[in-house]
């Protein structure tokens, strides 16, 4: 049964379970929040209004996830393709994520490339690109 504290996240279940998947092995956690080190640091390569460029620790980024799903909820993940680099460390995962936007009902189709970095098997570093025409679309929506 899934913890009741990441109730509030569901709309990104399919995100968290394709990010599991492509790191089993690696990280210690039931949970996506559970694998992430207290002071992980999450770089968002992509610029949008409200969105910020840098998070700073787990409870941070919970806070910031906390509202997707009033925004776009998704129905599935695929596609992923895990990379691993000369450092042991790190690890790209490629992966596409499908669903809904809450406003108007339109698909959310996006793709992303993550570079993971971990130690003592928690994510402590995490670098994300994304395709920014598709959420870009998907906001426009919503607004």
């Amino acid at each position: 049964m899934t913890d009741p504290k990441y109730a509030p996240f569901t709309a990104l279940d399919p995100f968290f379970d394709i990010v599991q998947q492509g790191l089993v092995g690696l990280v210690d956690g039931d949970h996506y929040f559970d694998t992430i080190a207290d002071d992980a640091e999450f770089e968002f390569r992509y610029h949008f209004p409200g969105w910020p460029e840098t998070v700073r620790g787990r409870d941070a980024l919970m806070a910031l996830y906390e509202g997707y799903g009033n925004n776009i909820v998704l129905h599935g993940a695929d596609e992923l393709v895990v990379h691993r680099s000369q450092d042991p460390r790190v690890v790209i995962i490629e992966y596409d994520v499908h669903g809904k936007t809450v406003a108007t009902g339109s698909s959310y189709d996006n793709r992303f490339i993550s570079v993971v970095t971990i130690e003592g098997r928690k994510i402590v570093q995490w670098r994300d690109y994304m395709d920014s025409l598709a959420a870009m679309t998907a906001l426009s929506q919503v607004q």
